[in-house]
C-alpha cells in the first residue's frame, strides 16, 4: 500500500491518540501543526498540548503559529509536499490552507454527520439520551462540518454512560477510523457522498458558563442526561438559595 505523506492538525489529548495511530501506521508524518504554548495558573507554568508533547517526543516537526494566514507559516507548509492534511480537534482552517495538498484535507468529527455539528457532539449526544452516536471523516470545506463524508462509524451509547466515558471510547474509535481513511485515501478505494440532506439537523453549539445550569423544571429523567452529558466537563451547576 502506498504511504502517504501527512501534516497533522491538532490540540487536545482527543486529537493526541489519533497522532499517535498516523504515527504508528505505515503512512509519513512530515509536520504537525497545534496551538502556540500558554502560561496558565498562579506560577504562569507554560503548558505544552498534549499533541505537541507527543510530537516533540516523537522527533515529529512541530509548527505553532499565531495566525494560520501567515504568508512564512504557509510557504513552510507547502515545502513539505504532503499528499493529505489530517485534522482532529483543531481551529477553523482558511481555504487557502485546506486546500493546499493534492488530496484534500479531512476532519474528524466525533458524531454521525449530519448530526450534531459543532464544537460540543459528545456533550449533547448524552444530554439528548441518544442510544447511539458514532464518527465521521469528512473532506472539509468552507462551512463547519458540512463536507462531503468519507467514512462514518457508529457507537451504542452505554445506560449512564457520561461525556468523558463516552469521549475516550470515542477518541480510540476515531483514531482507528482516520487511519483507515488514509489506507483508503491511499489505495483510492473510498467514495466521497455529500451529508444527507436533513430539514432539522441537531447541533451541537459550544457550550458556556451559563449554559451547564441545571433547570429543575425539566423532567427528572432530563436533568439526569444533562447531568451525565456536562460531566466531567465543563460540569453541571446549580444553586442553593
Amino acid at each position: 500500500m502506498k504511504s502517504l505523506k501527512v501534516v497533522f492538525f491538532g490540540t487536545p489529548e482527543f486529537a493526541k491518540t489519533s497522532l499517535q495511530a498516523i504515527h504508528e501506521s505505515s503512512h509519513q508524518i512530515v509536520g504537525v501543526v497545534t496551538v502556540a504554548d500558554k502560561a496558565s495558573g498562579r506560577g504562569q507554568k507554560v503548558n505544552q498540548s498534549p499533541v505537541k508533547v507527543y510530537a516533540s517526543e516523537n522527533n515529529l516537526p512541530v509548527f505553532q503559529p499565531e495566525k494560520l494566514r501567515n504568508p512564512e507559516f504557509l510557504e513552510e507548509i507547502k515545502k513539505l509536499e504532503a499528499d493529505v492534511f489530517v485534522v482532529v480537534a483543531f481551529r477553523m482552517m482558511p481555504k487557502i490552507l485546506f486546500e493546499m495538498p493534492k488530496m484534500g484535507t479531512f476532519n474528524l468529527h466525533a458524531s454521525l454527520l449530519p448530526d450534531y455539528r459543532g464544537a460540543a457532539p459528545i456533550n449533547f449526544a448524552v444530554i439528548n439520551g441518544e442510544k447511539k452516536t458514532g464518527a465521521t471523516t469528512f473532506f472539509i470545506n468552507e462551512k463547519i462540518d458540512e463536507g462531503n463524508i468519507l467514512l462514518q462509524e457508529e457507537i451504542e451509547i452505554l445506560p449512564d454512560e457520561n461525556a468523558g466515558h463516552l469521549h475516550d471510547r470515542l477518541m480510540e474509535m476515531g483514531a482507528r477510523l482516520v487511519v483507515k481513511t488514509l489506507d483508503g485515501l491511499a489505495e483510492n478505494s473510498i467514495t466521497e457522498k455529500p451529508q444527507p440532506q436533513v430539514e432539522h439537523p441537531k447541533n451541537a453549539y459550544k457550550i458556556f458558563r451559563e449554559d451547564t445550569r441545571i433547570n429543575w423544571s425539566r423532567k427528572s429523567k432530563e436533568v439526569h442526561q444533562f447531568i451525565l452529558g456536562m460531566s466531567p466537563y465543563p460540569a453541571a451547576f446549580t444553586t442553593l438559595k
